[in-house]
């Protein structure tokens, strides 16, 4: 819930209350001009644009450090923060002792496998129990590190039913200079997916930009830049790695890192991630009708309860030594085994014991 608290319930104080920033935003290189308060309701799930309005006039939207009215027009590179008078201890990160896989760490940063079902970021829904509780247990001895600092902390995000690796700054100026990496696109990032249907071309690009669904707030479709301002440029690369009749399991390059870049653009070419319950792969959409083979998909969801994507290769510049760093990550044991079914199932079809 966005609260707001008017300049004016201050007016008997001597000193302006202290501003504490909830979120933040920075508008992309090729913004076109479109009214904050719409800009913001596609960043912001739940929240209305009535909310942000009341949030404008009460001070609480600032552009470039300044506030703004609610019809103040973005424009590109704009640094849009929103500020309350407390902090936002809803978010508190405490320390929980919750397993977590790093696989490299030094007095910079450090990079997490992250499993499957782990949330990244106390929100709404998900207070406890995440990984930014996980790494300020990790760091709980240690009071040069407090993850409540939001100058330190998570370079980027994964979907909490994505696996794969994650890069966390340990210091402001590691952040800083590997959020850059980020946002110029010069970070590399695989990922493996697996799909439904058998994808004609063994490699290709999609190129479709993405905005919130005005049906459904939680997801993001793909809109012509000129039919929707606010849609975000958006560029994935695929290769075909191996397919499997029914599905394929595919290599994804991010050339944008857009919110459920990968699970909207595999839909939009007609490829849901297989058992994506959101976008839809959570359903037989490829494969015979047979009463044993609904028996198979369904053992193939209890194998793997999520959507199939891994974020398995990253790469980056030191932001200390400048050395240019590469990650790689196994596939986790729920799409190996889906991946294993998948091939048993197709070798038994070959040789008459299964219906394609």
């Amino acid at each position: 819930m966005l609260e707001v608290t008017k300049w004016e319930d201050f007016s008997d104080s001597a000193e302006e209350p202290e501003l504490f920033e909830h979120f933040r935003f920075i508008a992309d290189k090729g913004q076109s001009p479109i009214r904050i308060d719409k800009y913001l309701v596609n960043c912001m799930a739940n929240i209305s644009r009535n909310r942000i309005q009341e949030a404008a006039d009460a001070g609480n939207i600032l552009v470039n450090e300044k506030p703004v009215k609610a019809n103040y027009k973005v424009k590109p590179n704009d640094i849009i923060s929103v500020v309350m008078t407390y902090p936002p201890s809803q978010f508190e990160i405490i320390p929980q002792n919750i397993p977590i896989d790093i696989v490299y760490e030094d007095d910079d940063l450090l990079i997490v496998n992250k499993q499957p079902g782990l949330v990244v970021h106390p929100g709404v829904g998900n207070y406890e129990g995440t990984l930014l509780n996980a790494l300020a247990y990790h760091f709980k001895d240690n009071p040069k590190y407090d993850f409540n600092d939001a100058r330190i902390g998570l370079v980027h995000r994964i979907d909490k039913d994505t696996s794969g690796l994650l890069l966390i700054a340990k210091t402001e100026e590691a952040k800083t200079h590997l959020g850059k990496q980020f946002y110029n696109k010069t970070t590399d990032r695989l990922y493996e997916a697996l799909v439904w249907g058998n994808i004609k071309e063994d490699e290709g690009t999609i190129v479709g930009a993405l905005a919130r669904d005005p049906r459904d707030r939680m997801m993001f479709k793909v809109f012509d830049e000129d039919e929707n301002p606010l849609a975000k440029h958006a560029i994935t690369h695929y290769k075909v790695l191996e397919r499997l009749a029914y599905v394929t399991l595919v290599e994804c390059r991010l050339e944008t890192g857009r919110t459920h870049q990968i699970r909207v653009h595999m839909k939009h070419i007609g490829h849901p991630l297989f058992n994506d319950e959101r976008y839809g792969g959570n359903e037989i959409l490829r494969g015979t009708t047979s009463a044993k083979y609904r028996q198979f998909i369904k053992n193939c969801f209890e194998i793997c309860p999520r959507q199939s994507l891994h974020a398995k290769t990253l790469g980056f510049v030191h932001p200390t030594t400048g050395e240019k760093m590469y990650f790689n990550s196994e596939l986790p044991q729920d799409m190996q085994q889906l991946l294993i079914k998948w091939r048993n199932y197709i070798g038994a079809a070959e040789i008459g014991k299964e219906d394609f």
